[in-house]
């Protein structure tokens, strides 16, 4: 029966990420630096707040969008956070994860033949939606220009087609963000034509050397913000995501949603209103733990004399392969857990555009980033 299938789902593949991830997860004794998951718990708080939920027989489904006590939790954390005003009634909506968010949005606003606008390389979470859609998604290499999709990147590659342009930040994979003089930049161009933005804000907790600012601040009426709680509180498995729209186009998702999943996971709600409230600062601990990472693997990856830029934000950093190697990105990396049980994420996971690079998460401990630095030193000397 394979051959009835729909042809644009046969076409689409597993994440790289996931795909490289499954095959080496067996490897006795691996050090894994490959996915974006936060090594810290979720706060204490937080897990009280869903396990009273269960007590209370909290368990029954909710509004589409959403409880109304999470949606005014959520528009107040953006309101204090990044100074965004959206209303709790009718902008917002709770999904299940900011991945279902994505795909809303793009099931709502996308039609045969439209284009999509994305920097390369890119988190491979947004072509397959794209092209499932019928339509296209097209990739706009920023490699030199230090990972930044700004303005000057992004007005070549619109056309008539063009519907919408991703813009995450800070980047997965590269932990690069955009300054809000780049921001004002594109909202001033993209003002009043007929494109969206999405803005895929996933990391807006965890940047490191400027404050995050959202391009929602100036361009809200065209921009369809996603955000969640994994990254900031430690919740993947929780799925809770966040996306905020001006109601014209909010009520229109709300729609999809609806008939997509009905409602987040009323148990998970309860404790994302206590991650939103009492939680609203847990993000920063964790932040500091990874400023202190970020500063030793940057110190230790430039005295392996490796092209390497320090991340604005995020967990990542996106590391040129030495030209000196012969090797593509994946064999590479599967070099590198034969020989040392390291792994690292190829760079061709994230699009052609990284193909050349490979991912390296630093969620997690100092101590295991020490072991497995150790242990890429001597791979990439013997390697060269």
């Amino acid at each position: 029966m394979e051959h009835l299938i729909n042809e644009r789902v046969k076409n689409i593949e597993i994440s790289g990420i996931r795909k490289f991830f499954n095959m080496v997860a067996d490897v006795d004794d691996l050090i894994s630096f490959t996915i974006g998951q936060p090594d810290f718990p979720t706060p204490e708080h937080v897990k009280a707040a869903g396990i009273d939920a269960i007590k209370q027989n909290f368990t029954s489904y909710t509004h589409n969008a959403g409880t109304l006590e999470l949606r005014v939790a959520a528009c107040n954390f953006v309101k204090t956070k990044y100074g965004l005003d959206y209303k709790p009634d009718s902008e917002v909506i709770v999904t299940a994860g900011a991945s279902e968010a994505i795909d809303i949005a793009f099931r709502t606003i996308l039609t045969e033949g439209s284009e999509v606008l994305l920097p390369g390389p890119i988190y491979p979470g947004y072509e397959p939606i794209i092209n499932m859609m019928g339509a296209t998604a097209v990739h706009v290499d920023i490699r030199q220009n230090q990972f930044r999709f700004t303005l000057e990147m992004i007005k070549p590659f619109i056309t008539e087609k063009t519907r919408c342009i991703v813009l995450p930040y800070p980047s997965n994979p590269t932990g690069v963000s955009l300054s809000e003089s780049e921001l004002r930049e594109i909202a001033d161009f993209i003002k009043n034509k007929n494109i969206f933005i999405l803005a895929d804000e996933i990391y807006s907790e965890l940047t490191y050397d400027q404050p995050h600012k959202s391009i929602a601040a100036f361009l809200k009426e065209q921009t369809i913000l996603i955000n969640g709680l994994s990254k900031s509180h430690s919740m993947t498995g929780w799925r809770i995501g966040f996306l905020f729209a001006p109601d014209s186009i909010a009520k229109h998702i709300l729609k999809v949603h609806q008939y997509n999943i009905s409602c987040a996971t009323s148990i998970a709600q309860k404790a994302a209103y206590a991650a939103l409230t009492t939680g609203i600062d847990d993000a920063l601990v964790m932040k500091e733990e990874y400023l202190k990472r970020r500063e030793y693997v940057y110190k230790r990856l430039s005295a392996m004399e490796l092209n390497v830029i320090k991340p604005d934000g995020a967990f990542y950093f996106f590391i040129k392969i030495p030209e000196t190697i012969a090797l593509n990105s994946f064999d590479f990396c599967l070099k590198l857990v034969q020989e040392t049980k390291v792994a690292v994420v190829p760079g061709s996971a994230f699009s052609e555009y990284g193909e050349g690079y490979f991912r390296l998460s630093f969620a997690c401990s100092m101590e295991l980033l020490e072991i497995g630095l150790n242990r890429l030193e001597p791979f990439l000397k013997n390697l060269k």
